[in-house]
């Protein structure tokens, strides 16, 4: 007997099983060689099928990392934007603050649910992370730690069951 598919599978069947991504690193110490959290990202990604549109690296700068996500919201060759590092509460993280402030549409949910899983993981310090998503026009943007630990959380549990979804009714015309 085959199993039944609910209406949340039928949505998510709706939307592209290949999604354009861009990976942003925000980091002061790393460098792309150096990067196994932006690399996590994008083999993760490319083992689920999606493309990897583009990669690059810049310091904890405000200006920098809204020069870096403007370029892929402006250009149009991205349905989403991978930001990792600079979400901790140190006085250089400032990557939540900036990013946070571009999006039209916060998904108040992708934050919740990582500290939630990240709990499960490593206790209370998951308190600690400033994790979020949102909406900008057609592009969904996500902002995680730069810890591996927590890119490979994000991204198997809540990012990849669910970028094709997301992409797909952000693409919806009101």
């Amino acid at each position: 007997m085959a199993a039944s598919t609910t209406p949340a599978d039928e949505h998510r069947a709706a939307g592209p099983q290949q999604v354009r991504c861009a990976v942003i690193t925000v980091s002061d110490t790393r460098t792309l060689e150096t990067d196994r959290s932006g690399s996590l990202v994008v083999e993760l990604l490319e083992g689920a099928g999606h493309q990897v549109v583009g990669r690059v690296l810049v310091p904890d700068e405000p200006r920098r990392i809204r020069h870096a996500v403007g370029e892929w919201l402006h250009g149009g060759t991205a349905d989403a934007v991978l930001v990792t590092g600079g979400t901790g509460i140190s006085p250089r993280d400032r990557t939540y603050e900036t990013v946070r402030a571009l999006f039209a549409r916060e998904l108040p949910g992708f934050g919740e649910l990582f500290r939630m899983l990240s709990y499960q993981e490593i206790g209370p310090a998951a308190m600690l992370s400033r994790a979020t998503a949102g909406v900008v026009g057609h592009t969904v943007i996500f902002v995680l730690p730069g810890s591996t630990g927590a890119v490979r959380l994000a991204l198997q549990k809540l990012i990849l069951p669910e970028l094709g979804h997301l992409i797909g009714l952000v693409r919806k015309s009101t």
